[in-house]
């Protein structure tokens, strides 16, 4: 739910992986007999980098006082707990900037402070000192200029750091290729997408998409009808396949045929991607080797989890709370709908940029099944990072343009019986309502950070999810809302009014309300449905409810869209089992 540019991709990617993102540093050389310590590699967005540069410090910092013990060992502490194949790349980090920030830490210099000393916090001319934490009793200004007067000289690594070196990591590899295609052809870090379906579950393999049975046979791939009704093989890896020796009528016929069968696409933004930073990655009390497993596949998914997703979900949640989507609940339902699920959605996704996503949807009119597809871009068309955050929110005109384009492409595109639902943007007011007060993951170790200050932290950087929702500014976030709930109102007309020839179209708010109050039922409590290190995006708890609200609207007011009960469903789990598993 963020513009791209301003993608929340801080905490140690922006310090450890972002540097990978781009070529070395075109600063100029040093001058004199003052050397100046590493300065950020070209082309990268100051504001990440300042973010991500704070919160990293802060963690070390955090890691010596929690351990009691020097800074130097915080780092390589840091360092052995992220996985083996990226600790060589941990390391030369930690040599390149450790000598400066042991430093700094050392004479009580906050992260604030040690950051705009090391240029990895740029101050534009007339701008504010941005800073997380409270300003020095001497000043901010005046800390950072003692800072810079007793930083010591490290060892200039920057040659090491370069792009091509840190992509003969074997881990990075694929990675690698994938960002060189996106700076050669100047498209955002989202766009680009790989193998329709594949084998692979990240950068956009099948954690995105079903999984591929047979990636080598193009044909073969999930939501399609079967071919020859699957006698021989299985060509739309619903895992169904093959001949009843009793009667000699192959199983996909005799389970599937007529049974309604349809797939599950999701158009969003990183809401439905399910953006998520685990909080264990900053709060140190927490802070292990195993807190750290999952980094390279998070990075990997942009540091989204589709898999655990509101409406393209089918694994166990590991990140908290559980796991419950329409994906899940259409299969259930209907065992033929096994892994025809396509998650298209993009951090910073709106209606504007979905014109272009929406290109890889991979669905064909006259092989494949119907398909359920839910729009929900809910929150960029109106959030943003600028500082007239209004005027660059998408307008009633331009959300109808945009939503009617996306429309008429997926008519020409979906099978015939198919249905859209469009999804109302959230009333985002419930972010501040629910957080301001409360300490950040960042924050609960010495009481010292809120959300109102890491809202206040990125605004100033112009790196804010929302300017419109993340303030303490009560009619700015009134003013946010309400044109929101112009945008929504303008779905609510499409659906309304549009007609398609190959889909019916279907209207719902977006149900936080709903949510909050069964939340409540279960003696939750709402800042727990959002995320704790953002501080903006639905959780994992939120997605899970959210799911039945959706199906419940669905199967009382819209019964058509969800199909029919298949009676077959306990003989296909006897024969087949998993079908395959995901």
């Amino acid at each position: 739910m963020k513009e791209s540019k301003q993608t929340f991709l801080n905490l140690f990617c922006i310090l450890w992986l972002l540097l990978l993102l781009k070529t070395a540093s075109s600063s100029p050389p040093p001058h004199g007999k003052d050397p100046r310590p590493p300065s950020l590699p070209f082309g990268l967005y100051k504001g990440h980098t300042c973010v991500g540069c704070v919160l990293v410090v802060s963690v070390i910092e955090q890691l010596a006082q929690w351990h009691n013990s020097t800074v130097k060992a915080a780092m390589e502490r840091l360092c052995d707990y992220i996985p083996e194949k990226l600790q060589g790349f941990c390391y030369v980090l930690a040599e390149l900037y450790g000598p400066h920030i042991a430093e700094l830490i050392d004479r009580e210099m906050n992260a604030d402070v040690v950051c705009h000393s090391l240029r990895l916090c740029k101050q534009d001319p007339g701008q504010l000192l941005c800073h997380l934490y409270s300003p020095p009793k001497v000043g901010l200004s005046v800390a950072i200029r003692k800072a810079k007067r007793i930083m010591k000289t490290s060892k200039d690594l920057k040659s090491v750091l370069g792009f091509s070196s840190v992509c003969a990591f074997p881990l990075l590899a694929s990675l690698c290729e994938k960002i060189k295609y996106v700076l050669r052809n100047k498209l955002p870090f989202e766009d680009f997408d790989g193998d329709k379906f594949s084998t692979f579950p990240t950068l956009r393999g099948y954690h995105w998409r079903g999984r591929d049975c047979n990636d080598k046979n193009t044909t073969v791939y999930p939501g399609r009808r079967p071919d020859n009704w699957d006698a021989k093989s299985d060509s739309n890896c619903n895992g169904i396949w093959g001949v009843d020796p009793k009667d000699g009528i192959p199983y996909e016929e005799k389970f599937c045929k007529g049974a309604d069968s349809k797939g599950v696409v999701l158009l969003g933004d990183s809401a439905g991607a399910h953006f998520h930073i685990p909080p264990e990655w900053m709060t140190v009390t927490q802070m292990s080797a195993k807190s750290f497993a999952n980094l390279p596949m998070a990075f990997s998914d942009e540091l989204d989890w589709p898999q655990f997703s509101e409406i393209t979900g089918f694994l166990n949640s590991t990140i908290g709370g559980w796991t419950d989507s329409l994906y899940l609940r259409l299969r259930k339902r209907n065992r033929c709908n096994h892994r025809d699920l396509q998650n298209i959605s993009q951090n910073g996704g709106s209606s504007g940029n979905l014109l272009s996503l929406i290109k890889s949807l991979a669905r064909n009119q006259l092989l494949d099944n119907p398909a359920i597809v839910i729009y929900a871009t809910i929150g960029n068309d109106v959030c943003n990072g600028e500082r007239d955050t209004l005027a660059h929110m998408t307008t009633p005109k331009e959300m109808l343009s945009n939503v009617v384009q996306a429309l008429r492409y997926l008519d020409s595109h979906l099978p015939n019986g198919s249905h859209v639902i469009l999804t109302g943007l959230v009333d985002g007011r419930f972010l501040w309502d629910n957080l301001h007060d409360r300490y950040h993951p960042l924050g609960q170790l010495n009481k010292d950070v809120t959300y109102s200050q890491l809202y206040s932290f990125l605004d100033c950087l112009q790196v804010s999810p929302c300017s419109g929702w993340l303030t303490p500014n009560e009619t700015l976030r009134n003013l946010t809302s309400e044109r929101a709930l112009q945008l929504s109102n303008v779905l609510k007309e499409i659906a309304r009014s549009e007609k398609f020839a190959n889909f019916d179209i279907f209207y719902m708010d977006f149900p936080l309300r709903q949510t909050a109050e069964e939340w409540r039922k279960m003696g939750g409590e709402p800042w727990q449905l959002i995320e704790p290190v953002d501080g903006f995006h639905p959780s994992q708890i939120a997605a899970a409810l959210g799911t039945g609200i959706t199906w419940q609207r669905a199967l009382h007011e819209w019964p058509q869209v969800l199909g029919k009960q298949n009676p077959f469903n306990d003989q296909i789990e006897a024969i087949f089992k998993d079908q395959g598993g995901h």
